[in-house]
């Protein structure tokens, strides 16, 4: 580790930050607010999407594409939808530049003023539902399955890569169904697509539930979430689906003939993850040391890095680690034998440790005589020498031994530091401690709202899986009957 390198002890926020610049994910760009996603950092959320889309395509979906621009008038068709993004909107209000007479600059020629104002996309809903009503006039052409891979604008204040940027990528599903009960199934099958793929991918453990009407999508019935706990103790919504109801079907007027020939508006949902996956993975799973990867999303699963004093060694040791190489490529795992000259081994190591490469091969000129290789894995640090001959199944198997230790570790300290509180004063201290609390709400805005205030703690989700039981409210002693999840979040 690199002595000017943050711990996560001295500053969770600092440490964050300089590992997304020196591992070589992103940097901050010339456009305030807005990140350059690197290669390396790319090559991980092309991980992610390849997964999701596989995922997307088996349960149905189908991928298109709407524009990036949105009619001003759209948002004004369904209330709740335009009241919660109107804050973060960029709006288009020319289409042309002009040279200015001095010779110096340009600036926006006043006579090419739009018509009508364009919102540059914070989210499809109403470009998508507009163009539904085209698609859509019987039973036969429902449902409608489409997912888009997209990028969006959302003018955040305060950004940090990854996590909160003016511009982020994502995806987005826009379903379309004849029944209540349909569309319901959607949001929630997705959801559970989600926690999947959070659990068995990015080995995080996330907690299904709902939001709150306050923490709701804006024109949504209904929010279904998975909420993650990072290392610091902090919430980290990691994916949401919506049921919509008939509410955009109704703003742009989309509606079916049944099978009993009477007209109806459809039924909807929609959901999304983002590039906030990046920073899920890296605030979940890294160290001291820097970036700590699961095996089924790192990019580059194993780096050999020859040992040698002089070219006869050196051909010797390739000799033996091509063939392994080989050997780990027919099994499907991504292999790098780093022979370059410019860097001794010692730098490499570092690296990737550094870049979270989950298992390190060294090969020296005492290994050859041994037949034998050193194995680091990233996870624990740990060492080991195996035989040559063995290494192919050893390294297949330390691979599913890494990503099952990531997840395991990731949920005892989720467990660790989540408990119950049924008092204010007990609330208050243990917020501060880096905690997830469970504790009884009485189910208002307003108290749920005084909270925040008080503590910036907010409820992360009902949790599907938490038993009914009678309590008091932990702020009002108002009556409650089930526990809800209370987090700090980013």
């Amino acid at each position: 580790m690199a002595k000017d390198f943050s711990t996560r002890a001295e500053n969770y926020s600092d440490w964050y930050n300089e590992l997304v610049n020196r591992a070589d994910l992103a940097e901050t760009s010339a456009v305030r607010g807005c990140m350059v996603i690197k290669p390396y950092g790319y090559a991980i959320w092309e991980k992610m999407q390849a997964v999701l889309d596989r995922k997307f395509k088996e349960t149905g979906h189908q991928n298109a594409y709407f524009p990036l621009f949105i009619p001003k008038s759209f948002f004004s068709r369904e209330a709740d939808h335009v009241e919660g993004f109107a804050k973060e909107c960029a709006v288009v209000t020319h289409y042309r530049l002009k040279a200015n007479e001095d010779g110096k600059g340009v600036s926006v020629d006043p006579a090419a003023r739009l018509e009508e104002e364009l919102i540059v996309r914070p989210t499809s809903e109403t470009i998508i539902w507009n163009t539904y009503k085209n698609w859509i006039q019987s039973y036969r052409d429902l449902p409608i399955l489409v997912n888009q891979w997209a990028n969006v604008v959302r003018w955040e204040m305060r950004t940090r890569l990854f996590l909160r940027t003016a511009e982020f990528l994502w995806q987005e599903g826009h379903t379309a169904h004849a029944t209540e009960e349909e569309a319901q199934a959607e949001a929630r099958k997705m959801l559970d697509v989600y926690a999947d793929f959070a659990e068995n991918y990015m080995a995080m453990p996330v907690i299904k539930g709902v939001k709150t009407e306050n923490e709701r999508f804006a024109g949504a019935l209904q929010t279904y979430c998975i909420e993650a706990m990072m290392q610091d103790g902090k919430a980290l919504q990691a994916g949401t689906s919506h049921f919509l109801g008939q509410n955009f079907a109704k703003a742009f007027d989309v509606t079916f003939l049944n099978k009993e020939n009477k007209l109806e508006y459809v039924w909807a949902s929609s959901w999304g993850v983002s590039t906030r996956l990046m920073g899920a993975l890296i605030m979940t799973h890294s160290d001291d040391h820097g970036l700590v990867l699961p095996p089924k999303l790192a990019p580059l699963q194993v780096a050999i890095v020859p040992i040698y004093k002089n070219k006869e060694q050196l051909e010797r040791i390739s000799e033996a680690a091509r063939s392994i190489k080989a050997g780990l490529e027919a099994k499907g795992i991504s292999v790098k034998y780093d022979d370059n000259d410019n860097q001794k081994p010692g730098w490499k190591f570092t690296e990737y440790e550094f870049k979270g490469v989950p298992v390190r091969i060294a090969i020296g000129p005492r290994d050859m005589e041994n037949g034998s290789a050193e194995i680091c894995r990233r996870d624990t640090l740990e060492k080991s020498i195996c035989p040559q001959g063995e290494l192919v199944p050893a390294v297949e198997s330390l691979l599913e031994d890494i990503q099952r230790n990531l997840f395991e570790r990731a949920l005892k300290h989720r467990q660790e530091n989540t408990v119950k509180v049924d008092s204010w004063e007990d609330f208050k201290v243990q917020i501060e401690q880096g905690k997830f609390l469970l504790a009884h709400w009485d189910g208002t805005t307003e108290t749920e709202l005084k909270i925040k205030e008080e503590t910036k703690a907010t409820i992360r989700a009902i949790p599907f899986d938490v038993q009914e039981e009678e309590g008091k409210c932990v702020y009002s002693g108002k009556p409650s009957h089930r526990r809800v999840i209370f987090a700090k979040s980013y």
